[in-house]
């Protein structure tokens, strides 16, 4: 009676660290452990015509390096455009104003983030700024259909083409 108590005991442990284990795992996968906000970071803002599944929280990258996140995503009545704030960290306050935003995605479908490639202005970005040069997010469904749609469009000027000279060759 005793020894199946402490198995229960050891089983129940077992079971609460793995858990425990999940949960953290969790948080790392979704972003959220990094939730931490720096009062030294700085604002800058970015308009896009789409962002795609681009989501708060998502990482701010320059050379493949995190330097922030996007803290707020908004849409302006008045341009129809996304709005996207994003507070960089302190120590990558060198940024030149002619620094240009992409949104990108991590592998073939993995989560959207926004990739930063600096310019080469002697000025900095500053808290406040935006960023004039941007490339909205390539969304997969509009690529495949406009690959679908041109193939239909020339397939069938090319499968007439290769029928004609094909009854060609063979009356000669």
């Amino acid at each position: 009676m005793q020894s199946s108590k402490a198995i229960e005991i050891w089983v129940g442990l077992f079971v609460a660290i793995g858990l425990i284990a999940l949960f953290f795992l969790a948080m790392q996968v979704s972003n959220l452990a990094e939730l931490k906000s720096n009062n030294d970071s700085y604002k800058i803002v970015a308009r896009f015509e789409n962002i795609g599944s681009l989501r708060v929280r998502a990482p701010v990258s320059v050379a493949g390096v995190t330097v922030g996140r996007v803290s707020s995503i908004s849409f302006d009545n008045q341009t129809y455009e996304a709005v996207v704030e994003m507070r960089i960290e302190p120590n990558y306050n060198t940024l030149p104003i002619d620094t240009s935003a992409s949104i990108l995605t991590a592998g073939l479908l993995g989560e959207q983030y926004i990739g930063l490639t600096p310019g080469g202005a002697d000025d900095h970005l500053a808290s406040g700024d935006e960023i004039e040069l941007t490339q909205s997010a390539i969304v997969l469904e509009q690529v495949i259909s406009r690959f679908l749609f041109s193939k239909a469009e020339g397939g069938g000027e090319k499968s007439g083409d290769g029928e004609g000279g094909g009854a060609a060759t063979s009356t000669e």
